[in-house]
């Protein structure tokens, strides 16, 4: 699968259609499937513009499919075409509102423009990945930034409690009382 910026937490599922929607014949869902296996094969070896051409095909055939969708929005990421990959994590989001990775690409698009909605997104990913190292580590960074240092310490204290390796992006402020505390057996070792 494509990834930019972060982890994928892809979830292969996908929602039922509504009575409003039309759902695509099973002739179409296995053709999408086809093309999505496509799609991702592709992106794998680099072919992003194929890539995105079988994914294009796929929400043509099914226009709920939330993974075709999040892979064009990376693809779009990818490209510098920031309205593009917003438009499609959006519809992916639409299709499954939880997620996770078309909400953490979001968030990092909408960063620096909308810092408060990628706050709100961010949140929403460590609600429901508590091990979201990457995902608390940019939390924090957007809370520092908009001088709520209580809860960027606790973002950057939990970034690092899931992932040690992630200390040395913290930012100095931060870094002290991010540190991991040393194990009980470390401190009462005598030297």
């Amino acid at each position: 699968m494509v990834a930019a910026g972060g982890a994928v937490w892809a979830v292969l599922s996908q929602p039922a259609a509504t009575d409003s929607e039309a759902k695509p014949a099973p002739r179409d869902v296995s053709e999408a499937q086809t093309l999505l296996s496509a799609g991702l094969m592709q992106s794998q070896y680099q072919d992003f513009s194929g890539a995105a051409t079988s994914f294009k095909r796929v929400v043509a055939l099914d226009p709920h499919n939330k993974i075709a969708w999040y892979n064009l929005g990376v693809i779009a990421q990818r490209d510098g075409k920031k309205t593009d990959a917003l438009e499609a994590y959006d519809k992916a989001l639409k299709i499954d509102p939880s997620f996770d990775s078309a909400l953490f690409n979001e968030a990092l698009l909408l960063k620096s423009s909308k810092p408060d909605r990628s706050i709100k997104l961010l949140k929403r990913v460590v609600a429901h990945n508590s091990k979201a190292s990457t995902a608390y580590l940019h939390l924090g960074e957007a809370l520092a930034k908009k001088g709520r240092d209580d809860e960027a310490q606790d973002a950057f204290s939990r970034a690092v409690s899931a992932d040690p390796k992630l200390l040395s992006f913290v930012p100095e402020p931060f870094q002290a009382s991010a540190s991991p505390s040393p194990s009980t057996s470390q401190a009462g070792t005598a030297e």
